[in-house]
């Protein structure tokens, strides 16, 4: 069983910064590939963020020279660095191993 668990979002001002955590209960070589995706009130679910094989990444146009993806798999672990946070970036923010295996999400709120 895959279980995925994000952490580390809550309330920062802007400009501030924020880091989240993916916990993944298999090991991370297993997946090619982890993402991030985001979902603001009334909006369609975005990707943020995704590294893949090789640690390749790519960014949405809205978040490049911000975010900063990465993985550790020693701790079966995908982190998303956030700097220079704005308001538009206020969203729930989940991890997803694979294509298929999505977390519950964390809340990021990012006030004026």
């Amino acid at each position: 069983q895959v279980y995925v668990e994000e952490s580390g979002g809550g309330l920062v001002q802007a400009g501030g910064s924020l880091r989240l955590s993916c916990k993944v209960s298999v090991g991370t070589p297993r997946f090619n590939a982890f993402a991030w995706h985001r979902q603001a009130p009334g909006k369609e679910r975005e990707l943020v963020a995704r590294i893949s094989t090789g640690d390749t990444t790519q960014y949405a146009d809205s978040v490049k020279g911000r975010f900063t993806i990465s993985r550790d798999n020693a701790n079966k672990r995908v982190y998303l660095q956030m700097n220079n946070l704005e308001p538009v970036d206020t969203a729930v923010y989940y991890c997803v191993a694979g294509n298929s295996f999505w977390g519950q999400g964390t809340q990021v709120t990012v006030s004026s």
